[in-house]
């Protein structure tokens, strides 16, 4: 982002169209006084950040080991039979979170 090094507001960009060298004839201006300055960089390559990994909150594959099973519809595939388990994620006032797994799909799902 560019701010104005006047007022320091945040500068806003308008294009003039494009010129016989296929650059652009944008500029940046500030809304609220006079000042203005073209742009003169030319983005060639976009670089995305690499995504973090994100841990499974509930414990991975371990954590299905040994747990229990009961009679609660799929979402996805309407099996009748899911794994549960129940955590406590609230407060110690709060009612646990009971989280299921399908045993057919494996669809994980939380009752609301």
């Amino acid at each position: 982002m560019w701010f104005c090094p006047l007022d320091g507001t945040l500068l806003q960009v308008r294009h003039d169209g494009m010129s016989d060298t296929n650059e652009s004839n944008g500029f940046f201006f500030c809304s609220t006084c006079p000042y203005s300055n073209p742009i003169c960089a030319m983005v060639t390559k976009k670089t995305f950040p690499s995504r973090k990994v994100v841990d499974d909150i509930l414990g991975g594959a371990a954590a299905w080991e040994n747990v229990d099973r009961t009679m609660a519809p799929c979402p996805a595939c309407n099996h009748k039979e899911a794994y549960f388990m129940q955590i406590q994620i609230r407060s110690a006032d709060e009612p646990m979170s009971i989280f299921y797994k399908c045993v057919k799909c494996s669809t994980q799902w939380n009752e609301k």
